[in-house]
């Protein structure tokens, strides 16, 4: 059976932390230090009611960050009350699962594919033409718990990058990223099984991995590993402005 839905966003959260989290009436309010949609969105915790809204917005202007919430699965009523308030949607996202031992049936190939912590600055350079930056390194370095970044490597070159790390049992994998040279080569699904044997290690029973709809290489990966889409979420923002 699946990891229930409250699960795995728990492991969204753990794995890839925000700087700092406020819990302010039904509304948990992120600072994400410049680190993204994720670890800067407010979330529904408890009920609300339209009234609540703005003192959400308020809030996080004065994180001086953009208002943003993350609308998650069955949450039609604030998904309403803001496109009502003038909030388009952002980067759907799907959420990939399969159990660990689904890859780990194949050994690695040698010099492949390595699990490396801390990032050496080879992969931080990957990273950043990627642009994923510095604030998303303190991301990862904010996770508490086990984790690891992945190193991949395409004909003794060094080819990709990403991280994992593991909360409650379930091992999520972000900033995946190959160097656009070496796209295609089949790189994507040896550093996502490498993972899987570094969270079979560390005690992990699933791999997931979170991905835009926008992104069709990567959705096109983690279905071509059997992965399943067991979960999605979108952001509401307001247009025309800036978000992180």
């Amino acid at each position: 059976m699946s990891p229930e839905a409250h699960r795995l966003y728990a492991a969204i959260e753990a794995t890839w932390p925000p700087a700092s989290r406020t819990l302010a009436g039904p509304w948990m309010l992120r600072d994400g230090a410049g680190g993204g949609k994720r670890v800067s969105c407010a979330t529904a915790e408890a009920e609300w009611t339209e009234d609540d809204l703005p003192a959400a917005e308020q809030a996080m202007r004065l994180f001086q960050q953009t208002p943003l919430f993350m609308v998650r699965a069955g949450e039609t009523e604030l998904d309403a009350a803001l496109a009502a308030r003038g909030y388009e949607v952002v980067d759907p996202v799907t959420l990939w699962l399969c159990p660990v031992a689904h890859l780990t049936d194949q050994p690695l190939p040698r010099v492949t594919a390595f699990a490396i912590w801390e990032p050496l600055a080879i992969m931080t350079e990957i990273w950043d033409a990627g642009g994923i930056g510095p604030a998303r390194l303190r991301v990862m370095h904010r996770a508490a718990g086990p984790k690891t970044a992945i190193f991949g490597r395409v004909t003794d070159k060094p080819a990709g990058t990403g991280f994992c790390a593991v909360h409650d049992g379930i091992a999520m994998v972000h900033a995946l990223e190959i160097a656009a040279a070496h796209r295609g080569k089949g790189l994507g699904k040896w550093m996502m099984r490498c993972a899987s044997f570094w969270a079979a290690e560390n005690g992990a029973d699933y791999m997931t991995a979170l991905c835009t709809d926008a992104n069709a290489a990567a959705n096109g990966l983690y279905a071509s590993l059997g992965m399943q889409a067991v979960g999605q979420y979108h952001y509401r923002m307001l247009p025309n402005s800036e978000g992180d």
